[in-house]
């Protein structure tokens, strides 16, 4: 080579190599090690790199269209094999100390891959960073497997069943004449495990555990309907609301009327018992409250603030607040010293007729709004503000809380005619179930807590196991239940 040739080279690499030393660190200016560290920047460095690995890592975290389709059709299970091997290679690799699979909704963050390494399957320096060790527990020198301490905790880790809720009812029951009239409820389940239903100017009971039907009241003989039927607390008696604004009391038992209860002027649409009190709102703006034990009008309490058809009343669990929606878009909170609302919640842009309060988080109400709001707003009663919106694409016609886990049910009328769970507080969908023709108008939630009735006006009862008997483990090991705390 010529010799003149050759000292122009070399001073053009020492030039490239000095004003690669002017971006570096001032520490790092007199490190070979740094030098070598840079690499070059065309060839990429093959040592460590393992390439079916990472090609795995770019589709995995690539998040593609075509990959976010896919993944809505597999399956729970496809998801959670997903998941542990992505928590192997994260052990294995990044040195992630990952001992078992967490939720996805409520996975670590930490174990993550940071976004600028997630499609980087050239590297052009190798890497001086050492896997973790694993704090001593090493694996035997004689064992035939690859893999680190922290990968088998993980393999060896239990995995929680997957649950599957069943997109088909267990049973299907005839209900002729169930009107389709959003204002009403006709369905109701006792704490004895029986189903009232209003058909017409009957109420029917439905027993869960011997299927049998006995006609309960029939007000054909009066000219009246029935336009609400609620059980008691205790399950032996049935209110049953009318058309004409009375309120009959009747004894599941003995199958014979106790009481019949005036003061509306229109037909009573929605009821609520508190103990021995009984609640009913009416489409002439009225609630009446009234002891069942005394004369009625020596308890009648008549609460008034809605100015149209009251639709929706429930009392809170511990039995000191009243939540009532109406036909005006407003949810009141009353309480048992005040005739007048305590809490006012305008939100809603539709009637209120889908009304819950949490079993779990105490001052914790769930509302929902008719076809023009569509929305399920959940509110915190003891600081009056509002916490939460999901906007579920149609009527919203009822809303039951989960006895055991924080999730709850909606079911919907135009346009979906669907019945869906959510978890809360995420809002995630768990489930969506249909099968209905017609607004689903009607719910109630069995006695264990497990199953749900729903009914339409397509004239049909639908039964579906939506909800698990097991509680959650948050609410099982919360440190102010102190049930779980005694031995």
């Amino acid at each position: 080579m010529d010799k003149d040739y050759e000292k122009r080279l070399l001073r053009q690499i020492n030039f490239h190599n000095t004003s690669n030393n002017v971006l570096l660190p001032s520490a790092s200016l007199n490190s070979p090690v740094s030098l070598q560290k840079t690499g070059d920047r065309f060839i990429p460095a093959r040592a460590g790199s393992n390439w079916s690995i990472n090609f795995h890592t770019i589709n995995e975290n690539g998040k593609s269209p075509n990959h976010s389709r896919r993944s809505k059709d597999t399956s729970a299970d496809n998801g959670k094999d997903g998941m542990a091997y992505a928590a192997l290679l994260k052990n294995e690799l990044l040195g992630a100390g990952i001992e078992k699979v967490t939720d996805p909704q409520t996975e670590d963050r930490r174990f993550q891959v940071p976004m600028q390494e997630r499609r980087n399957l050239f590297r052009y320096a190798v890497s001086s960073k050492k896997v973790l060790s694993d704090g001593g527990n090493e694996i035997s020198p004689y064992s035939l497997s690859p893999l680190s301490n922290k990968s088998h905790k993980l393999l060896r880790s239990p995995r929680k069943p997957t649950r599957k809720i069943s997109k088909i009812p267990f049973k299907v029951l005839d209900a002729p004449e169930l009107q389709d009239d959003f204002y009403l409820n006709l369905v109701d389940w006792s704490a004895s495990n029986v189903l009232s239903v209003g058909l017409g100017a009957c109420v029917y009971l439905w027993s869960a555990c011997t299927s049998q039907v006995t006609r309960l009241c029939d007000l054909s003989a009066d000219g009246d309907s029935v336009t609400s039927v609620c059980w008691s607390e205790r399950g032996n008696l049935v209110a049953v609301g009318t058309h004409k604004g009375f309120v009959q009391i009747w004894d599941s038992a003995a199958g014979k009327k106790l009481t019949c209860l005036d003061g509306h002027s229109a037909r009573v649409g929605a009821l609520a018992w508190n103990a021995e009190q009984l609640s009913s709102g009416s489409r002439d703006r009225l609630i009446l409250q009234r002891d069942v034990r005394s004369p009625p009008v020596q308890s009648e309490r008549r609460l008034q603030g809605h100015r149209q058809e009251v639709c929706g009343l429930k009392w809170s669990p511990d039995h000191q607040h009243l939540a009532s929606g109406g036909n005006d878009n407003k949810l009141f909170v009353w309480n048992n010293s005040s005739l007048s609302p305590v809490q006012q919640y305008t939100e809603h842009l539709a009637a209120v007729k889908a009304i819950a309060w949490s079993p779990h988080q105490h001052g914790l109400l769930a509302s929902g709004g008719g076809t023009a709001d569509r929305c399920i707003r959940f509110w915190n009663t003891l600081t009056c503000q509002p916490l939460q919106c999901v906007d579920t694409g149609s009527q919203v016609c009822n809303l039951a809380w989960s006895k055991h886990a924080n999730e709850l049910v909606s079911t919907h009328g135009y346009s979906q005619n669907q019945i869906l769970v959510w978890k809360y507080p995420s809002l995630t969908q768990v489930a969506k179930l249909t099968g209905h023709s017609y607004r689903v108008l009607y719910l109630a939630i069995s006695p264990d807590g497990e199953a749900i009735v729903t009914g339409a006006g397509d004239e049909t009862l639908r039964f579906w196991n939506v909800f698990s008997k097991t509680r959650s483990t948050k609410e099982s090991k919360s440190v102010l239940n102190l049930f779980t705390r005694i031995r």
